[in-house]
């Protein structure tokens, strides 16, 4: 059964906190699909997670490119899982989709964003109500700490 854990952002931005999920999730021998509702996204992640520490990159791909089942990190707008990812992230209100295969979901929302949160909320009892595995992350001083 997929865990669906939500990250509440507080105080950093998406392009922080999503290289050091990523390589977490590499770390476990993973793969990963990046899910965005905009393209513009997919193409600043694109050039981000190649440049976003100097003594670091994540390897990855946009699906549209040549061999994306090949990469670690597949980005995407769509609903497949071209890389046969275990772990499927979600950004800016994506829609979750067909969990199934995953092991793990993990949606990010920006705190200080009432839109985000409103999208975070109504997504939390769309995947409740699927009977699926939840925990709620919010950002503290030190780390993530499991809320619920």
């Amino acid at each position: 059964m997929t865990e669906v854990w939500f990250y509440h952002l507080e105080r950093t931005s998406l392009d922080q906190a999503l290289p050091e999920l990523l390589e977490k999730t590499l770390a476990r021998g993973w793969r990963a699909v990046v899910r965005a509702r905009e393209p513009a996204r997919i193409d600043h992640l694109d050039g981000w997670l190649w440049s976003y520490r100097d003594d670091s990159f994540l390897p990855h791909g946009p699906v549209q490119e040549p061999n994306a089942e090949r990469q670690p990190i597949a980005l995407t707008t769509d609903f497949d899982n071209p890389n046969a990812a275990d772990a499927l992230f979600l950004i800016d209100g994506a829609e979750p989709g067909e969990l199934a295969g995953y092991v793990r979901c993990v949606v990010l929302f920006d705190g200080g964003d009432e839109a985000a949160l409103a999208t975070a909320r109504a997504q939390w009892s769309q995947v409740k109500s699927m009977g699926l595995s939840l925990s709620y992350w919010k950002q503290q001083g030190r780390g993530w700490e499991k809320q619920a």
